[in-house]
């Protein structure tokens, strides 16, 4: 008899006359069962772990909720333009005067001449044009007055400019270390133990050095940023920025450093 070890004939023969309920008996029945099983969810495990670099690129990446410590900056933009008004009417189109088409003298035959050219007298007091208009001699003559014509409007820049971008950026009086003693000596700290950090303020130099539109960007709570508007708004006159030669109005911003007594 020919024997197939794939199949468990051989495991019968083995066991002939043997104690079948012994537990290797059942092992060996169940061998190609269980070795199926293993080829199966070995095939399994092995296709996944394959795929892995596949599925890793369809998963969102973390880079994504990167918090940004951004900087906000408030700019007033500028008003409107308005219509122009109170403007001069236009000057009336002059009066049509009396024009005497002129002929380009030209030496030519006498048969060949087909348009006499003006006489002297009936160009006196009229215009030579290319042709003869008849003028209106009951047209009511304007004369524009000397020194009324149209004025150029020279419109006042009250644009905000930024300091990065100025010719000639505003400062305090006596450099930015004078105003931070200034801060210093007129700005009252909470009586908070262990109050430290930076309060960041913005503020308008106008063009006459005064600060307008104080905000505070940024503060550590107690008061802090109420206190540094009433510094700024005590605040002596600044140097004004300027830009083409003239005198405009900067955005200007800082921190103020607040530390509590120890």
């Amino acid at each position: 008899m020919k024997l197939d070890l794939l199949k468990n004939q051989w495991v019968d023969i083995v066991f002939e006359g043997r104690n079948k309920l012994y537990g290797a008996y059942d092992l060996r029945m169940s061998n190609g069962k269980t070795n199926f099983k293993s080829l199966i969810i070995g095939g399994v495990i092995f296709t996944f772990l394959v795929s892995i670099p596949v599925l890793a690129n369809f998963l969102p990446s973390g880079d994504d909720e990167a918090v940004l410590d951004q900087k906000i900056t408030t700019v007033k933009l500028p008003p409107k333009e308005k219509p122009k008004e109170n403007l001069p009417p236009p000057p009336p189109p002059p009066p049509k005067v009396d024009q005497v088409k002129f002929v380009k003298p030209v030496v030519a035959k006498a048969e060949e001449v087909v348009e006499e050219p003006p006489k002297i007298k009936e160009i006196v007091d009229k215009k030579i044009g290319a042709e003869t208009i008849k003028g209106d001699p009951d047209a009511e003559l304007t004369v524009e007055p000397v020194g009324n014509g149209p004025k150029e409007v020279v419109e006042e820049d009250n644009n905000i400019y930024n300091t990065a971008g100025i010719e000639v950026k505003p400062d305090f009086p006596g450099g930015i270390e004078k105003f931070y003693k200034f801060v210093g000596k007129n700005y009252q700290v909470p009586e908070e133990e262990g109050l430290k950090g930076k309060v960041f303020v913005s503020f308008v130099v106008e063009k006459d050095g005064s600060l307008t539109d104080i905000k505070v960007i940024r503060d550590i709570g107690y008061g802090t940023g109420k206190e540094a508007i009433r510094v700024l708004k005590s605040c002596p006159k600044w140097n004004p920025g300027e830009q083409n030669g003239k005198k405009v109005r900067v955005l200007y911003s800082l921190p103020i450093n607040i530390q509590s007594a120890e």
